[in-house]
């Protein structure tokens, strides 16, 4: 099976070349698969974003987490190869990245297509014979919004070839994969929170998941019958994690662990957090109180939401905001901004949700009120000089599955 257009290869810098663009074969249009690579897909698999209702930076740390998937997805239309090569096309950056399955490497890959191309590498390298593919992507998840766009593509791949090549693997095996695409072959060390949601969680839940042994449990969130809707307010606030600073924080908690004897923060329990704090350096401290203090809200939401009392849901997020400005300190102006006028807008309680450094708050209010939520925020953006915000509206969905 000849390709269409040359292939890339890995340079002595260990990095791809310049990925070889699409013909533009539809110029108005997106070009579909067939006319992409001259033969019809196998199949069409979606993995959706996510949004956090609490739980951050709490999955390195062995803890509790509580996301819902959102409807939208990252979709990867797919069919096998048998000589050695990987293609993928991304409706986003109408570009095509040809790669040799033999060069694929930690690092070697840059972009967004380091992404899929890991995730097929960390099949490889698990043992799981499978081989190349043409694969286009296209995907409505924000990107760089902290709603995980980057675990949805990893995901869609890691479903598409699970069913292209009959792996059987579960969806708890597919996200462990998938996370290990993006620390080992990417390089960023995220938790497993962002895949596990992508692949695991159900429609009308969210996912309760315990991250030391990855056991979980989907916990009903019926927002429409409590006459509430959760907004998702994307500041435009670039979010990106591989930059070094959320590095710099998970090596924080992993010293403080070590300092205090434990295999991570998740074993201290709250009432152990005083004395413990005595036996850290100052630095170290807040990133603790933070940790321990999270996974304790994250239970307080589960009772919130096993009780059927959604509203209060409110305080715990605006609660966990504080502790993600202050302890953490990864919010920025926007998203403090963001949270504060929801609030004062009438929202039952809102935080950032993602790994920080910008992206997105999400904030519960009532559903008559959302429209005035989202304008009063959006006019606080304004009044403040900020780019006006985007809005969406979040229901939990459906995990990773095929969809054709």
């Amino acid at each position: 099976m000849s390709p269409a257009h040359p292939v890339n290869t890995v340079n002595p810098e260990n990095t791809v070349s310049p990925v070889s663009p699409v013909n533009p074969v539809n110029p108005v249009n997106a070009p579909t698969f067939a006319e992409l690579y001259g033969r019809p897909a196998e199949g069409e698999w979606a993995a959706p974003g996510r949004v956090n209702l609490i739980g951050e930076h709490t999955d390195y740390n062995l803890g509790f987490v509580l996301p819902i998937a959102l409807p939208q997805t990252v979709r990867a239309q797919a069919a096998r190869r048998d000589d050695g090569l990987l293609r993928l096309w991304s409706a986003q950056g109408r570009e095509l990245v040809e790669l040799r399955l033999a060069d694929l490497a930690p690092g070697a890959v840059p972009g967004w297509a380091g992404y899929p191309a890991g995730v097929v590498w960390a099949l490889r390298d698990a043992g799981h014979e499978v081989g190349g593919a043409d694969i286009r992507l296209d995907s409505d998840v924000p990107s760089g919004a902290g709603l995980s766009s980057s675990a949805a593509l990893e995901c869609a791949v890691a479903a598409a070839y699970d069913g292209l090549y009959g792996l059987g693997r579960s969806a708890s095996e597919l996200a462990q994969l998938a996370q290990r695409a993006e620390n080992a072959f990417v390089g960023v060390p995220c938790g497993i929170m962002d895949q596990m949601a992508s692949m695991c969680c159900r429609p009308g839940a969210a996912l309760f998941l315990d991250t030391r042994d990855l056991s979980a449990r989907q916990v009903p969130v019926d927002l429409a019958g409590a006459g509430l809707a959760l907004l998702v307010l994307d500041t435009r606030v670039k979010h990106d994690l591989g930059d070094g600073a959320y590095a710099a924080l998970r090596a924080g908690c992993e010293k403080a662990a070590g300092l205090l004897g434990l295999p991570a923060l998740r074993s201290l329990e709250p009432a152990g957090l005083a004395d413990a704090l005595t036996r850290l350096p100052e630095e170290l401290r807040p990133l603790v109180r933070h940790v321990v203090i999270e996974n304790a809200r994250v239970e307080a939401a589960v009772a919130h939401l096993d009780a059927g009392d959604l509203p209060a849901l409110g305080p715990v997020l605006t609660a966990g905001h504080a502790s993600l400005r202050d302890d953490f300190r990864v919010s920025c102006p926007e998203t403090d901004l963001a949270v504060e006028a929801a609030v004062a807008a009438g929202a039952h309680g809102a935080r950032m949700t993602g790994g920080g450094f910008g992206g997105s708050v999400i904030a519960l209010v009532d559903t008559g009120r959302a429209d005035h939520v989202a304008a009063e925020v959006t006019a606080a953006f304004r009044t403040a000089g900020y780019a006006e915000p985007r809005t969406l509206t979040a229901t939990p969905a459906e995990g990773a599955r095929r969809i054709r």
